[in-house]
């Protein structure tokens, strides 16, 4: 009975639980099907015054609705903006009003779905600020104050003051916020400079603590480089040239005082009253055409933000004595040639008299011209006449003044010259002439020859006392020129060692770039494809040379006198088509300034055999018992080897000819046939034969008469001469030639 309850209850338990899972499955089928997201998701920081968006948006519904609202029901202070799936909430600009938590609620038919976002705010958009009570003077407090505007929530606001790496002072702000605003918040600190503070820098430095909100910065500072003062002290006077005075003089005062910042500096005079009259804020003051009221003390003040301090200085004029003055100086250096003008002046005499003389009473040689209280002496033009020290004496009333002066003469007008023996050429010898041309006075002159900036020999020169002239003077130098001297500056360096003497130039220079060649060298010729060729066939030959300059190219051909048959400029000289005739010596020349490299080839052209001719003397029909002559000729063809045959069935017989000749003495039926000339070289071969015929004396008896023997004694002896002159004939014209062991390999 037990049993069967229990086995009654286990289906109802199986069908509520199927039953469960079966609701279950459904609710979790429909919630992957709708589903709300936002952006951002929980939370988000907005700056006062920008603009922040919310987005919430759905997915598993086409047309859902959607609506906002803080969680305390107040106003949006938003914009809302609904596109399909997507609904947006735009605060602009951020402001208190929009401290809340936002609910996004979306409706999708009998479906709905919710989704909050808090909306935290914060004010942090300005650096920190700097604020001194006063000028940092050394040993005087001044307080420090660190301001940070507009800070929103302050109690989460910590300030901290350093100066260089050292920290003033720190401050929280923990104080409630009685109510939402943008809030001013300062720190102060109050310290005494002192020197070793100059330039260190004072920071201020304010954080925002909010690390569980994402936002930047949550730092900022300000720096300020701090500048210590010093009062005004130690102020000095100097005075140039004196504090006593000539009337009509001039005077610098020069007032210096230390302090930080640099003072600045005032001059003032006092006056009889007591009152100060300004004069100037320069630190030099000059005062020139003194006068005697000009008398007095004088103050200079230095001045600077934090104090002052000032130091007088008394100055005394006196009556001015008669000045004369001449120019150009005590001493003047004239060029000879030129024109030079002495000045002799006098000032505060309205009558001046002027008289003009040298110091030894010779004659002036020069022109004088007085005008009011000056005078002239013209010395035109300066020559060696001149050389003398001048006197002008001025007399006004009952003062008398003489003034001397000297005049020097020189002459160095012109560069110096560079002349070289000749072309400079890679390890040839070449005199270097360095000379100046009319230069005085010559014991003062030094020449200097460089190369590049190293000196390779230098001169000075002995005065002759008993001489003045304008003398050209010269240095000399040998020297042998490598390649690596080209581009280096040969330079003539001339001094004229007159110190004191106010001329320019003092020293002059010449410059010439050396450019050393170098003769032509290593001339080679390259011949493609060969210097031996066949008729017919084309050529090139390539020429290069080495030197500097680049060698010029020029090829030639050799004639049989010897002399060069010019044929082109260029490194490449082809011959197309070639022929016999064109066998011969060709020669190329590289050629430049410094000399000639030459490097000559021989050109071959060879013939195949031809004009080939074999011939039977007396008669190619001779009788039994005669004497014949074959022999074969090969025209005008240079190494051509000939072979005599004799042709037959059981297979040739090479016959040992010479020269292309062959003799048969007593020719014999048995020596009828074919005969055949080969004539080859390495081109090609040509063939000719001939049939010779030997007819037999039979029975018959010769006829014979004393003519008829006198005819064969004649022909005896002319037939040898015959065979000997067209030997040496063959053998003259011939440019073949017959080499028996050749013939002996050609056997067939």
């Amino acid at each position: 009975m037990f049993s069967s309850q229990r086995q009654l209850k286990m289906p109802r338990k199986m069908v509520v639980i199927f039953g469960a899972s079966h609701i279950l499955w459904m609710v979790f089928t429909v919630s992957q099907a709708f589903k709300i997201e936002t952006s951002p998701e929980d939370k988000i920081v907005a700056q006062i015054g920008d603009v922040a968006s919310l987005t919430c948006s759905t997915t598993g519904c086409e047309r859902p609705s959607f609506s906002w609202r803080t969680h305390l029901d107040s106003p949006l202070n938003g914009q809302v903006r609904n596109e399909g799936t997507n609904s947006t909430l735009t605060m602009d600009p951020v402001g208190f009003r929009n401290e809340y938590s936002y609910l996004c609620t979306a409706i999708c038919g009998s479906e709905k779905r919710e989704r909050g976002i808090q909306v935290e705010i914060y004010s942090f958009p300005k650096d920190p600020e700097i604020h001194l009570s006063g000028p940092m003077e050394i040993g005087k407090p001044v307080t420090v104050t660190c301001l940070v505007r507009d800070v929103y929530p302050f109690d989460r606001l910590e300030m901290n003051l350093l100066k260089g790496n050292d920290l003033l002072q720190n401050k929280d702000f923990v104080e409630p916020m009685e109510r939402r605003s943008l809030e001013t918040k300062s720190l102060e600190v109050t310290f005494t400079p002192t020197n070793e503070d100059t330039g260190k820098a004072l920071v201020c430095r304010a954080e925002l603590h909010m690390d569980e909100i994402d936002f930047k910065p949550k730092e900022r500072e300000t720096t300020k480089k701090l500048q210590v003062y010093v009062s005004p002290k130690n102020t000095v006077i100097s005075v140039n040239p004196s504090t006593r005075l000539q009337e009509g003089g001039s005077v610098t005062m020069t007032c210096s005082s230390e302090g930080l910042p640099a003072p600045k500096i005032l001059w003032n005079k006092k006056l009889d009253n007591g009152n100060l009259q300004f004069l100037s804020e320069n630190s030099t003051l000059t005062l020139i055409a003194m006068r005697m009221e000009d008398s007095g003390i004088y103050v200079c003040e230095g001045v600077n933000q934090v104090g002052k301090n000032g130091k007088e200085v008394e100055l005394i004029v006196q009556e001015k004595p008669l000045t004369v003055e001449i120019s150009p100086g005590p001493q003047v250096f004239a060029q000879i040639g030129n024109s030079v003008v002495l000045t002799c002046g006098v000032t505060d005499c309205e009558s001046p008299s002027f008289s003009w003389r040298t110091q030894i009473d010779s004659p002036l040689s020069g022109t004088v011209k007085t005008e009011g209280s000056k005078s002239t002496l013209t010395l035109s033009p300066v020559s060696f006449e001149n050389e003398h020290s001048y006197l002008c004496t001025v007399t006004c009333g009952h003062k008398k003044v003489e003034k001397r002066i000297k005049v020097d003469l020189y002459s160095f007008s012109r560069d110096p010259e560079i002349e070289m023996s000749g072309l400079l050429v890679s390890g040839n010898p070449v005199t270097v002439n360095c000379r100046v041309p009319n230069v005085y006075p010559s014991d003062l002159l030094e020449i200097e020859l460089l190369k590049g900036e190293s000196v390779i020999q230098n001169k000075n020169f002995l005065a002759d006392v008993d001489k003045k002239s304008l003398e050209t003077k010269s240095l000399e130098m040998t020297f042998i020129p490598t390649t690596e001297d080209t581009g280096e500056v040969l330079v003539c360096l001339a001094k004229l060692h007159i110190d004191e003497m106010e001329f320019e130039p003092k020293q002059r220079q010449s410059t010439q770039t050396l450019y050393v060649n170098v003769a032509p060298m290593d001339t080679t010729v390259l011949v493609s494809p060969s210097s031996v060729l066949e008729e017919g066939s084309s050529v090139n030959m390539t020429c290069s040379s080495n030197g500097l300059p680049a060698p010029k190219i020029l090829w030639s051909r050799q004639l049989n006198n010897g002399h060069l048959q010019p044929l082109s400029e260029n490194s490449t000289l082809t011959l197309t088509s070639t022929k016999m005739e064109d066998s011969g010596i060709y020669v190329c020349e590289g050629i430049n300034q410094a000399g000639i490299s030459r490097k000559e080839v021989e050109l071959i052209i060879q013939v195949a055999p031809k004009d080939i001719q074999l011939t039977a003397f007396p008669s190619e029909s001779v009788k039994e018992g005669d004497t014949v002559i074959i022999s074969c000729t090969c025209g005008n063809v240079p190494k051509t080897w000939i072979i005599l045959k004799k042709k037959a069935e059981t297979g040739d017989t090479v016959l040992q000819s010479r020269d292309g000749a062959y003799t048969i003495h007593k020719v014999q039926l048995e020596d009828a046939g074919v005969y055949e000339c080969e004539s080859k070289n390495e081109v090609g071969l040509q063939l000719r034969s001939l049939t010779l015929d030997v007819k037999g004396r039979g029975n018959y008896q010769d006829y014979f008469s004393p003519e008829l023997l006198v005819l064969y004694c004649a022909s005896s002896l002319i037939i040898p001469a015959i065979g000997m002159i067209i030997y040496f004939a063959r053998r003259a014209n011939m440019k073949g030639s017959y080499s028996l062991v050749e013939a002996q390999k050609s056997k067939v």
